[in-house]
């Protein structure tokens, strides 16, 4: 062991637990900062920026073949400055490198994404995980080609430049877009062309929970009632919750399946998932009364609750997919391990779980099951019922076993735009079970965003691990605080976190804007530049931050009568209207196409005024109505509310400040919407 090696690198005093992880490489990592930019500079090396995150299985399989390895990490220490990047603190470098590794390599992109880089920053090639001996032959070609073929560097890093700079730019439509039928039934016929009909997702391998895509047909059937729309997220539903991608003993998903039935899951949990997936099976189950979709509800969230929540109220990030030194070890069962802790029940869970002796994935089971409860009761001669208690004994006993496992490495750190998202969920959570105590925990997150995470100009940090923050908000912490601190003011009609929202729009407007084409740059203007500022306007797993901003302009420059605000709303979605249609590829782009149903239809403005406001709303989100913003409690804070507060609880359902006449119950307030 090197002497390096005993006393850390430069990473030991991080915060970020995948950086911790690196902490003892005998590589000499840097974090990103001036310290190992300014060392570059002066010592004229190289830069590697290897990027990843804690729970990345391929992140840790190259550490252990390489960056443990004395050999490799003594070419690496002699011809190279080394930076670790946690992803998830710095998407702003990730997005900037990941450009790189697309422009230079034409595919074969992921973590860990390893860049080599002048001294200045700017990057020359990019890739993800090598194995020892190619990442050997990698470090000794680039070492050469600095020393002897400097030029030829120097042309590859001024190109790559330019492509990052071009790269993601939005054009400022001048043609105002008249968004009509057609094109929305064009959309959503788009959307049902890439979905597996019969197992659900995407076409092929691998499948990834794709929430807002499933989120803007929900949408859409409300406005259309199309059953193929519905049909659509059902079907991908219920296999997502009923696949190997679901821990059906403990709750919350995995993060993909590499397989096109859900059924082998990539291992690792991550928040901004199960988060999202929340506001997608509460809205699904409000829509259809699906009770298995309650049931992932509940499970999930309290998975979340207990195994991911910081004492603070903020949740963390991930579990990794390792356990052991090896994938999946946590979650998986041979049958005599079943055996021996169900005893005379194991063989009907091993039945309704598809385990078998063999094991159906390496060896060992992955719990999936392929029959509904209905459908396997009906053919066991047993009721519905009977079969859900046996199989949720058995399930309690398993899950005592498993917690008594070596559990995955646990990402401790709290990320603020992850949070919002988590928030959001839980009060869709709320909304579809009734139960206070998620509108609690979604309440605990708002108190810990605003009493940790915003300053006293509402600038946000990004992170926050034992009790220290050390990043500058990116965007999308604006995006999904703003979006999420709106809906817990509609869930709660407590007017601060309105007014925290709306400040927090005002810095966003003064620090991220882009003036040229009215979206958002993902940085601040207060960051130290990197080698581009970058536009995030497509969507993704996590919907792009741009979008999330657009939906909020709309809605909080409706509740406040601001003009502006909702113009430059219709002004961003115009700008990528002609992608979105001609891409022909709307995952890409759901939370615009979700703001295009908004446009196209307006949204229902509810006011819902008087001491049981609360309870009206609550009344009302037992009715899937996605097209509508609410407002209300017992003052006339916002201009839509003037002149309404009467003596007795009323609900005016108003469309482009247009009310109909005020009624008393959610049923009535409903009706006028459905009869507008």
């Amino acid at each position: 062991m090197t002497e390096n090696k005993k006393q850390g690198n430069h990473l030991v005093d991080q915060s970020s637990p995948y950086l911790l992880q690196h902490a003892y490489n005998p590589v000499e990592w840097y974090p990103w900062g001036e310290e190992a930019l300014e060392k570059a500079k002066k010592e004229n090396k190289m830069l590697i920026i290897s990027i990843g995150y804690a729970a990345c299985h391929w992140c840790h399989v190259m550490e252990h073949e390489s960056f443990e390895d004395d050999s490799v990490a003594a070419i690496m220490n002699e011809y190279f400055i080394n930076i670790k990047v946690d992803k998830e603190e710095r998407p702003d470098i990730d997005d900037v490198y990941m450009t790189a590794c697309h422009l230079a390599s034409g595919g074969s992109c992921g973590w860990p994404l390893n860049a080599f880089a002048l001294p200045d920053g700017r990057p020359v090639w990019a890739g993800t995980y090598f194995p020892k001996d190619r990442w050997v032959k990698i470090l000794e070609q680039f070492n050469d080609l600095f020393t002897n073929d400097l030029a030829r560097l120097e042309r590859s890093a001024e190109g790559i430049t330019k492509g990052i700079a071009a790269y993601g730019g939005v054009e400022v439509n001048t043609k105002e877009e008249q968004i009509t039928e057609g094109m929305v039934s064009d959309v959503t016929q788009a959307f049902l062309e890439n979905i597996d009909l019969v197992d659900g997702g995407t076409q092929g391998a691998p499948k990834f929970p794709m929430p807002n895509n499933y989120e803007y047909l929900l949408h859409a059937y409300a406005l259309t009632e199309n059953q193929q729309v519905l049909d659509a997220v059902e079907v991908t539903l219920d296999k997502m919750a009923a696949g190997g991608i679901y821990d059906h003993l403990g709750g919350g998903f995995a993060r993909y399946s590499v397989d096109p039935y859900w059924k082998v899951p990539h291992f690792e949990k991550m928040l901004y998932d199960n988060g999202q997936l929340l506001s997608l099976y509460s809205d699904a189950y409000r829509l259809t009364a699906k009770e298995r979709y309650l049931d992932v509800v509940k499970e999930t969230a309290d998975f979340m609750i207990r195994e991911m929540k910081d004492p603070s109220g903020g949740f963390y990030s991930s579990y990794d997919a390792d356990s052991e030194g090896e994938e999946g070890t946590f979650y998986v069962w041979t049958t005599s391990e079943l055996d021996e802790i169900l005893g005379p029940d194991a063989q009907l869970f091993k039945e309704f779980f598809s385990c078998t002796d063999e094991g159906n994935w390496e060896g060992n089971n992955i719990l999936f099951h392929t029959d509904e409860v209905s459908t396997f009761a009906a053919d066991k001669n047993m009721k519905v019922d009977e079969l859900k208690e046996k199989l949720r004994i058995s399930k309690d006993k398993l899950f005592n076993v498993r917690a008594l496992r070596e559990k995955p490495g646990l990402d401790d750190k709290v990320l603020t735009s992850w949070n919002g998202l988590t928030m959001s969920g839980l009060i869709s959570v709320y909304k579809a079970t009734l139960d206070q105590k998620y509108l609690d925990a979604a309440v605990a997150i708002a108190d810990f965003i605003s009493n940790k995470m915003i300053d006293g100009d509402h600038r946000i940090s990004r992170n926050y691990k034992d009790e220290v923050v050390s990043i500058n908000g990116f965007l999308d912490d604006y995006a999904h605080v703003i979006q999420a601190f709106v809906q817990l003011y509609e869930q709660t009609f407590e007017v601060k976190w309105l007014d925290t929202a709306k400040k927090l729009m005002f810095y966003a407007v003064d620090h991220f804007s882009n003036d040229d084409n009215d979206m958002f740059y993902y940085t601040s203007d207060i960051d130290p530049p990197l080698v581009a500022r970058k536009t995030d306007y497509t969507d993704n797993v996590i919907p792009g931050s741009n979008s999330v901003m657009a939906h909020n302009l709309m809605k909080l420059g409706s509740y406040f009568g601001n003009k502006t605000w909702v113009n430059r709303s219709e002004k961003m979605l115009n700008n990528l209207l002609p992608v979105i249609l001609s891409a022909r590829q709307p995952g890409f782009y759901s939370n615009w196409c979700r703001l295009m149903l908004m446009v196209k239809e307006s949204p229902f403005e509810v006011a819902i005024m008087g001491q049981g406001a609360a309870q009206l709303k609550l009344d009302m989100d037992q009715s899937f109505i996605p097209h509508a913003y609410y407002m209300g409690g017992t003052s006339e804070h916002l201009p839509l509310l003037e002149n309404k507060l009467q003596d007795e609880d009323m609900i005016y359902v108003c469309k482009n400040k247009v009310c109909k006449f005020p009624v008393n119950s959610a049923e009535a307030a409903i009706e006028q919407i459905q009869n507008y």
